[in-house]
Order: structure tokens, then C-alpha cells, then sequence
């Protein structure tokens, strides 16, 4: 595995915890994650949970990406749409480029 892939698998694993952590181990256990999985669709997340994890990227990553911002200049359509993957390779793409 090349060092971005392992990256984005890092980053990955680190969003499901913390999205099994907003949304509950039970209902986690339930739902298949993977990093197609789409907030408001897939995982049935609601605007509170998404702020919630929001506030969980922003204080780990928060020094290398604008996440607050990023999502504020994304149209409704976009932000139905947002999946993990979505928000891995912001991640990872800024933690890159800031090496």
C-alpha cells in the first residue's frame, strides 16, 4: 500500500470512531460504513450529528484544514451528498500539502 493510501485508511478509521461515537455502537454495528458511506443517506445523520462531527475533525485537524469553511462555500445539493471519502481526501490532501 502506497504511504497516501495508508494515509486516506488512517483518516478513514479515525472518521467511522468518531462517527460510531455521535451516532452510537449499536446503531453503527447496524449500518455498513465504508468511505462511499453518504451522511444523510447511508448513515441517516441528522444536521446536529454532522455539526458534532464537525467539531470532532476541526479539533483534530483543524490546524491543517479550514473544515468549517470548506463546508460553508458547498451548495445543499453538495452537503446532501457528502460522503467520508469526501472528507478524507480534503484531509488528506491537506496534510500533504502542508508537509
Amino acid at each position: 500500500m502506497d504511504p497516501i493510501e495508508k494515509q486516506k485508511e488512517e483518516v478513514y478509521e479515525q472518521l467511522k470512531k468518531y462517527i460510531t461515537e455521535i451516532i452510537g455502537e449499536d446503531i453503527a454495528e447496524e449500518l455498513d460504513i465504508s468511505p462511499k458511506s453518504i451522511f444523510t443517506k447511508d448513515l441517516e445523520m441528522d444536521s446536529i450529528e454532522i455539526v458534532s462531527l464537525a467539531e470532532k475533525v476541526k479539533a483534530k485537524y483543524g490546524d491543517v484544514i479550514d473544515f468549517n469553511g470548506w463546508l460553508s462555500e458547498m451548495e445543499m445539493e453538495q452537503l446532501i451528498k457528502l460522503s467520508i471519502e469526501d472528507i478524507v481526501n480534503l484531509i488528506v490532501d491537506a496534510l500533504n500539502k502542508n508537509k
